[in-house]
C-alpha cells in the first residue's frame, strides 16, 4: 500500500495576470485551433433501413444532414452538410469516385443485408457497425483517425519506447474478457489476420479467413479497445498463414485495412513493388510498417544485404521492422551497431530491430520502435523469444537502463484511492520505480520532495500555481492554464511543471465527437473562480472552440481575452445557442445548472437539429440533485467527473512515467477510487 506522510504545498491562488501571456506569434495552441476548424464534407452511403446512422455520423461532426434523392440533389448542397444516400437508391448512380466529397459505405453486420461489393470498392472508406449494441465511441474515434484529426503517429513517435500487443486468438471474441488487462503497458495492439481462423458449415476452418470474416473481427477489436490497431498479413515463409503465391490477395486485403480505419499496415516488403507503391498512394491517414523477416539464420546483420533490405523498406514504409533469427548472443550486439548507423543518418524513418530466439531477447529490451510484446492470458506467443512488457521492464532495470525513481502524490486524504490505484499500475507492469502519497500538512514543503534522491516525479490534486519558484520550466498547457498538476525531472535536473486536467477533459469532450464538432461553436463555462475552470478553458481552446461564455467569475489571465463573461438575465437571453456547458462549480452548487440545461434544451434549435447539446459536470463529492441525470433526460451527451478523472489519469501515468494505461482499464480496476 502506497504510504502516507504530510507535507504543506501552496495552495493555488485565484489566477492572476501570467508573465507567459499570448503574443501575436502563433503559438501551438493557435495551431490546434486552425488545424480542427475545418468542416469535412462527407457523402455517406447508408443501407435499407439504416438511416439512423447518418444522423449519428452527422451529431458525431456536429454538422447538419440531408437525404438525397439523386446525385444531382447531392452535388447541389453546401460542402459542410453531410449528405446520406441509400444504397439501394441514388447510390448507384456513383460509379466513379466523388473528389467533391469523401465517400464512407457503412455497412450493418446484423442487419442481414449483405454488403455491397461494388459500393465498397468504389468508396473512400467503410465502416462496418451493429445495431445491437450500437458503439457511438468507436464510429466518433474512427471519423476522427480517416478525417485526420486524431494524430496518433505524432504522438507516439514522441515517446522514448513503445510496445505492441500482440493477439495471437484464433477468433477476437476469446480475447474480449481480458483484453484491457493484457493492454497494460501497450501503445498498440496486433491483429494477426493471418492467425484468424473462420469455422466453415463442415466443422473444417477457412485456409484464409474470408474479408468478411475479417471486417467483423476488426470491427470487433475496434469496439472493445481504444489502442491504435497495427493490422497484420504473415505469409507462410514468415511464419504466417497467407500463402505468398498471390501478391495480390495481399493487396485486397491490406486496402480493406485502410477503408476499415487501421492505424498501421504492416507491409511486407518481398510483396511486388507495384503492389507496395500502391498501397503507399491509397494509405489515406494509416501508416505503413515496412516488415522484414528471415527465420533461415543465415543472414547477419554485419552483412550489406541487411542495410540493402532497410532502404528497401524505407522507400515506402512510415516505420521500418526487420527480425532475424538467430543463434547467438554476438547477434545482439551487431544489431545495435547497425541500429546506430541507421539512428545516425538524418530522415530516415523509425526502426524496429529484432533478434528472435531466447538467445535474442537482449534486442527485446534495447528496441525502442514498437516492440512486441506478449501477456501471460494470451493463447500462445506470436514468434520465438517474445516477452511481456513486465519482463522487459525488469530486465530494462537489471541492465540499468531503468534505474529506480520515486515519485509522490500530493494532495488531500480523498486522493489516497488514485494514489493507490498508480501504485497498483507500477506493480502489474514491473515498474521498479516507488510509489508515495503524500498528505498536505505542515511538517515538509514542495522544494523538500523535488531535491530527494531519486526524485521522478509528482502530481498534485489539487494542483498548484505556476508562480511557484520552483517551477523553472513549464510547459505551454500549464503556462496558459496557470496552474500544474504533474511535476518532472529532466536530466539536467530542472524541473518542469505541466498539467494533465486539460487532456483528460478534451478527451472526454472528443470520446463521442470528433474534434472539429467543436470548431467555431459556443459554449458555456460556469465556476466560483477562474482557478476552478482555466484547465477546461484550455482544453475548449484546443478544440477550436469560440465564443467561450463564463458565468460566476472575472476571468484575469492570459486567456481572459477570448472569455466572454454573461452579467444578467440579458446577457443570457442574448447568447448563441451553447454547443457545449461545462460546470465546475463545486458539489454543492452543481444543482445550479439545471435551469441552464433546460433552457437550452427548449430554445435556439431548429426543427431536426441533433448536434451537440454536451454537458461536462467536474464536480466532485456529494451533490444536491443529479445534474448529470437532468442533462441527460433533457437530450444531452452528459459527462461526469468519473469521465474526466479517468482520463486525466491516463495523461499523467504518460506524463510520469511514460507508459500507457487504456482507459477501460482505469475505469475497470480502480471503480470510484478516482473520484
Amino acid at each position: 500500500m502506497a504510504a502516507v506522510l504530510q507535507v504543506e504545498t501552496p495552495r493555488t491562488p485565484a489566477l492572476a495576470p501570467a508573465p507567459h501571456a499570448l503574443t501575436k506569434k502563433r503559438s501551438a495552441l493557435e495551431i490546434k485551433e486552425m488545424l480542427n476548424g475545418e468542416k469535412p464534407s462527407l457523402l455517406v452511403i447508408f443501407e435499407d433501413g439504416q438511416e439512423n446512422i447518418l444522423r449519428e455520423v452527422a451529431d458525431c461532426l456536429g454538422q447538419d444532414w440531408m437525404v438525397a434523392k439523386s446525385k444531382v440533389e447531392a452535388e447541389k448542397e453546401d460542402a459542410q452538410m453531410v449528405v446520406g444516400v441509400c444504397s439501394n437508391g441514388a447510390a448507384k448512380e456513383w460509379q466513379t469516385k466523388d473528389k467533391s466529397r469523401i465517400l464512407i459505405y457503412f455497412h450493418c453486420v446484423d442487419s442481414g443485408t449483405p454488403i455491397d461489393e461494388h459500393l465498397s470498392e468504389l468508396c473512400d472508406y467503410e465502416y462496418l457497425y451493429t445495431q445491437s449494441p450500437f458503439q457511438r465511441r468507436d464510429l466518433a474515434r474512427y471519423l476522427s483517425f480517416i478525417l485526420g484529426q486524431n494524430d496518433i503517429h505524432s504522438s507516439l513517435s514522441k515517446k522514448a519506447r513503445t510496445f505492441m500487443i500482440s493477439t495471437t486468438f484464433p477468433d477476437v471474441h476469446q480475447g474480449l474478457p481480458n483484453l484491457d488487462i493484457i493492454s497494460v503497458g501497450a501503445d498498440a495492439i496486433e491483429l494477426r489476420v493471418d492467425l484468424l481462423k473462420e469455422p466453415l458449415p463442415d466443422g473444417s476452418f477457412a485456409a484464409v479467413p474470408s474479408v468478411k470474416y475479417v471486417g467483423e473481427q476488426v470491427m470487433i477489436l475496434r469496439q472493445r479497445t481504444e489502442l491504435p490497431i497495427i493490422y497484420t498479413t504473415r505469409c507462410t515463409k514468415e511464419n504466417g498463414r497467407f500463402p505468398m503465391e498471390d501478391p495480390e490477395l495481399f493487396y485486397k486485403y491490406l486496402l480493406k485495412a485502410i477503408k476499415w480505419g487501421c492505424e498501421y499496415i504492416d507491409v511486407e516488403v518481398w510483396l511486388p513493388e507495384e503492389i507496395r507503391l500502391r498501397l503507399s498512394a491509397q494509405k489515406g491517414s494509416s501508416r505503413i510498417i515496412s516488415a522484414f523477416h528471415d527465420f533461415t539464420r543465415t543472414i547477419k546483420w554485419s552483412s550489406p544485404e541487411v542495410y540493402e533490405l532497410f532502404k528497401k523498406g524505407a522507400s515506402f514504409g512510415d516505420i521500418v521492422k526487420m527480425i532475424i533469427l538467430v543463434d547467438s548472443v554476438e547477434e545482439n550486439y551487431q544489431l545495435e551497431y547497425f541500429r546506430s548507423r541507421i539512428m545516425a543518418q538524418p530522415s530516415q524513418p523509425p526502426f524496429s530491430g529484432l533478434n528472435m530466439g531466447p538467445v535474442g531477447q537482449l534486442s527485446r529490451t534495447l528496441n525502442k520502435v514498437f516492440t512486441p510484446i506478449t501477456h501471460p492470458l494470451l493463447p500462445m506467443i506470436a514468434a520465438p523469444g517474445q516477452l511481456s512488457a513486465a519482463e522487459i521492464n525488469t530486465a530494462l532495470h537489471s541492465m540499468g537502463q531503468m534505474p529506480k525513481k520515486d515519485f509522490y502524490g500530493i494532495g488531500s486524504l480523498r486522493s489516497t484511492g488514485q494514489a493507490m490505484f498508480i501504485e497498483k499500475c507500477f506493480n502489474e507492469l514491473s515498474l521498479p520505480h516507488s510509489f508515495v502519497f503524500v498528505e498536505r500538512g505542515n511538517r515538509a514543503s514542495l522544494e523538500m520532495i523535488l531535491k530527494r534522491p531519486n526524485f521522478g516525479g509528482v502530481y498534485l490534486n489539487p494542483p498548484i500555481a505556476t508562480t511557484e519558484p520552483c517551477l523553472s520550466v513549464l510547459s505551454e498547457p500549464a503556462r496558459h492554464i496557470g496552474q500544474v498538476d504533474t511535476i518532472l525531472v529532466r536530466e539536467d535536473g530542472t524541473y518542469v511543471g505541466d498539467n494533465a486536467a486539460w487532456k483528460g477533459i478534451r478527451a472526454t469532450l472528443s470520446r463521442d465527437f470528433v474534434p472539429s464538432a467543436y470548431s467555431r461553436r459556443a459554449a458555456l463555462i460556469l465556476a466560483n473562480a477562474e482557478s476552478d475552470a482555466s484547465a477546461a478553458i484550455f482544453a475548449l481552446k484546443s478544440l477550436g472552440i469560440g465564443p467561450i461564455y463564463t458565468i460566476g467569475f472575472t476571468s484575469v489571465g492570459p486567456m481572459a481575452s477570448s472569455l466572454s463573461p454573461v452579467r444578467s438575465i440579458e446577457d443570457l437571453k442574448q447568447l448563441e445557442v451553447p454547443f457545449a456547458i461545462l460546470s465546475a462549480l463545486p458539489a454543492e452548487k452543481s444543482f445550479l445548472v439545471g435551469p441552464l440545461l433546460k433552457h437550452y434544451s427548449s430554445s435556439g434549435r431548429q426543427p431536426g437539429y441533433t448536434a451537440g447539446k454536451v454537458f461536462v459536470d467536474l464536480a466532485n463529492g456529494p451533490k444536491r440533485g443529479d445534474p448529470l441525470a437532468v442533462a441527460a433526460s433533457l437530450g444531452w451527451t452528459a459527462y461526469g467527473i468519473a469521465d474526466v478523472s479517468a482520463w486525466t489519469t491516463v495523461e499523467t501515468l504518460r506524463l510520469l512515467v511514460g507508459q500507457n494505461v487504456p482507459y477501460d482499464f482505469v475505469r475497470l480496476a480502480s471503480g470510484r477510487v478516482l473520484y
